[in-house]
């Protein structure tokens, strides 16, 4: 038989939960933007400060040299971040289903149950 005190629980379990998960999905995505932004802006800082440094060479090899040593740093750094960022989203990820573990892992039990009965 429906039961309204059951069901109001129930709602209001189903509503905590959500909040749980959204408010963990803002701060993930809100570190992920200010890291997103710091790397930016260290980004645009080397640039500026490389393009000074080339500005500044006496000869094709030596702009050549810095040329290419900047490259690679930009690329090192990239890489970096990217796998940084990536891993952000993966944890970010799995914080967020947290709230869900137990109300999904009591429901399949209650399944199995009704199942096996």
């Amino acid at each position: 038989m429906f039961n309204i005190d059951d069901a109001n629980k129930k709602s209001k379990e189903a509503l905590d939960v959500a909040v749980k998960s959204y408010s963990t999905l803002t701060k993930g995505f809100q570190a992920i933007a200010t890291e997103a932004a710091d790397y930016s802006k260290k980004s645009f800082e080397d640039s500026i400060a490389h393009f000074e440094k080339l500005s500044g060479a006496k000869s094709l090899e030596a702009a050549f040299e810095l040329q290419t040593n900047y490259l690679k740093s930009s690329y090192e750094a990239f890489v970096a971040e990217a796998s940084k960022i990536g891993e952000m989203y993966a944890d970010l990820a799995k914080d967020a289903y947290k709230p869900y573990e137990a109300p999904v892992a009591k429901a399949t039990a209650a399944v199995k149950s009704a199942a096996a009965a």
